[in-house]
């Protein structure tokens, strides 16, 4: 490509950089479009150079990450796509930006499902157990091959166009040791509180625990808890068993006694006490009859409408009315 010609930045040779998919406190994500085969997207992650500087475990991070995503090759994980340390931008202006660290990902063009959950709210329990058939497929594959994600949330979780579930940024997963853990690792509002209270843990567990974070924002549209701490509000309601409180402080009167049972046995205190992957599937909650296809259908169908919803009330206030504080716990 000519330098005339460069309206966008372009990645080793390779990409032109479209857009800004997002940043975190590690890395900057952006949508890049193969210059030679344009229906090639890619997600380019550029890690950040004083993440990197910090001290060597950010760079361990870096290489464990890469590792494991080398090794898990399933339909609802991030696909990696290429990775190195020699990574160049030269923008329009003719500047280059060398020697990055990177990482290049399959790029999910759906979003985020923390943004979906934003967008329609709560799902209901039938929108619930079909995200949760895939959480389960994917930590039936994860944990069958010694992995634990350890931060599973949904601003982790990508969603395709046709509704389904791709799990990545794999930055604190590990396959050490995974059932005799003691690092601190996860976000806060979805971790077990084995790991906030500096216990040694069992990794599969604590995913265990997150996927029913993420379940009951999915069915509810609000967090469960601000964290799940002996001294949290919400969480101490679970702990004393005082359970008529706790579903009338989170709306949750009308749901199933089959559902309620199972997302309390999740959030479980005690880690060996959470239900295993096929404990799950053979609950009544996830036995009851659901048309996956069906729902898949109806989940798309209040996606768009209530996106041109949006869109059309933005064009009229002049304004991005994300609605921030949509997932905020319930007062």
């Amino acid at each position: 490509m000519e330098q005339g010609k460069l309206k966008h930045p372009v990645f080793n040779g390779e990409y032109e950089i479209l857009s800004s998919l997002g940043e975190g406190n590690t890395s900057k994500v952006y949508m890049a479009r193969n210059i030679k085969n344009p229906k090639q997207i890619v997600a380019l992650k550029l890690l950040r150079e004083e993440f990197l500087q910090r001290d060597v475990d950010s760079i361990k991070a870096v290489e464990n990450e890469i590792q494991i995503l080398q090794g898990l090759k399933h339909e609802n994980i991030i696909n990696i796509v290429g990775w190195g340390s020699d990574g160049n931008v030269k923008k329009p202006s003719g500047r280059e930006i060398q020697n990055l660290v990177y990482i290049l990902l399959e790029y999910v063009s759906g979003g985020l499902l923390f943004d979906v959950c934003q967008t329609i709210g709560g799902m209901g329990e039938n929108g619930g157990r079909y995200f949760l058939s895939q959480m389960l497929d994917v930590l039936q594959y994860m944990h069958g091959k010694g992995v634990v994600h350890r931060d599973l949330k949904l601003e982790n979780i990508l969603v395709d166009d046709n509704m389904d579930l791709k799990v990545a940024d794999f930055g604190f997963a590990t396959f050490r040791k995974i059932h005799d853990l003691k690092s601190y690792r996860g976000t806060m509002t979805y971790m077990a509180p084995e790991i906030k209270e500096g216990k040694k843990y069992d990794g599969e567990k604590i995913d265990m625990f997150s996927t029913g974070v993420i379940l009951f924002i999915i069915v509810q549209g609000i967090f469960p808890f601000k964290e799940a701490k002996k001294d949290e509000f919400f969480y101490n309601l679970i702990l004393k068993g005082d359970m008529e409180t706790y579903w009338n402080k989170t709306g949750g009167q009308k749901l199933s006694k089959e559902f309620k049972d199972l997302i309390i046995k999740m959030f479980s205190y005690d880690g060996s006490k959470r239900p295993s992957i096929d404990e799950i599937r053979a609950h009544p909650w996830m036995q009851a009859p659901f048309n996956m296809k069906q729902i898949r259908s109806d989940l798309l169908g209040e996606l768009s409408e209530k996106r041109s919803a949006a869109t059309a009330d933005t064009s009229r206030d002049g304004a991005n009315s994300r609605g921030a504080d949509y997932l905020e716990l319930v007062k």
